[in-house]
């Protein structure tokens, strides 16, 4: 047997490094080597494996609110697809010299991330703990803000938190943006919390019970053994939930944060509020958005296949 062919004793049929016979008994045998190629094939690159009609669906639905603005224009006024391309740089970025816009729902995104990551990882950690005061008190913190509305608990935030912080010595300001930030963690460290605990408790409890054979302690166990082997399960439902609040940024601004909607609709009076122009301007959102957030949540399928247990 050569490598990556195997070839019958006595025959001329053989299965190659593509996966391809002529002998239908050795079929399974050539789809796992087929199947094998791909993989090593694969290795070391990254796909989206983004198929055409996802970008034409896209298209197809900015193209509609074209066509329908287009349609409803009055003559002598500006185009909406003029309006729009005007206005997209004050819709993406904000004002020259600011960071608002569609930038600003980024950094919220990131910010909120970071936070809730950090504060859920712990939270996570606290609910696996052998103190049942502890092991209570954040499963209550999990579901209490796992299972609240994101919009309630950004006016929440929004009325708790006041403008500015007065320390005697120095005032510490409290944008609007910080504040939606926080509104945001809150769910998202819960959700975190519980891919932390999650992926914990799916590993063998003989993980444990060698460890303690060895006479690791608790904190060992749990640092040098357990969660090394509990990040490649955590990172595809950690980009989904990162896509999930990129997608919501946008309600920050009913809180008045100066994002991407908010621009939108200060275009959109800028130009008389015309009717004709909603439909043409929300689009754009929607693709920005979209273009954005697509490409991550790709990602995270492909990294889901890529981390899933082999059985």
């Amino acid at each position: 047997m050569d490598t990556g062919k195997i070839t019958l004793n006595n025959s001329n049929s053989t299965v190659d490094g593509t996966g391809s016979t002529d002998l239908p008994v050795l079929l399974p045998v050539a789809a796992q080597t087929r199947h094998a190629a791909m993989i090593e094939r694969r290795e070391g690159t990254f796909r989206l494996n983004m198929q055409p009609r996802h970008a034409l669906w896209v298209f197809a639905i900015f193209a509609a609110a074209v066509v329908t603005a287009e349609a409803a224009t009055v003559d002598g006024l500006i185009s909406p697809f003029e309006a729009m391309l005007k206005w997209a740089p004050f819709i993406l970025w904000g004002p020259e010299g600011q960071l608002t816009g569609f930038a600003l729902n980024l950094i919220i995104s990131f910010f909120a991330m970071l936070f809730g990551t950090v504060a859920g990882t712990a939270l996570g950690l606290m609910q696996i703990s052998l103190l049942l005061p502890v092991r209570r008190g954040s499963w209550f913190v999990t579901q209490f803000f796992r299972n609240s509305p994101w919009l309630v608990l950004l006016f929440t935030i929004m009325l708790l938190f006041p403008f500015e912080i007065d320390l005697g010595f120095i005032i510490i300001p409290i944008p609007d943006w910080m504040k939606a930030v926080i509104g945001f963690s809150l769910p998202v460290m819960a959700n975190i919390s519980e891919v932390v605990r999650g992926a914990v408790i799916s590993l063998p409890s003989g993980q444990w019970e060698s460890a303690e054979s060895l006479a690791f302690t608790r904190r060992q166990t749990l640092w040098m053994i357990i969660l090394p082997q509990c990040v490649k399960r955590m990172i595809p439902p950690w980009i989904n939930w990162y896509c999930i609040l990129a997608m919501a940024t946008p309600i920050a601004s009913i809180m008045g944060v100066e994002e991407s909607v908010t621009y939108t609709a200060q275009a959109l009076n800028a130009e008389g509020d015309r009717p004709e122009l909603i439909p043409i301007f929300y689009a754009f959102l929607l693709v920005i958005h979209f273009i954005y957030t697509y490409p991550i949540a790709r990602w995270s399928i492909q990294l889901e296949k890529k981390f899933a247990i082999k059985t």
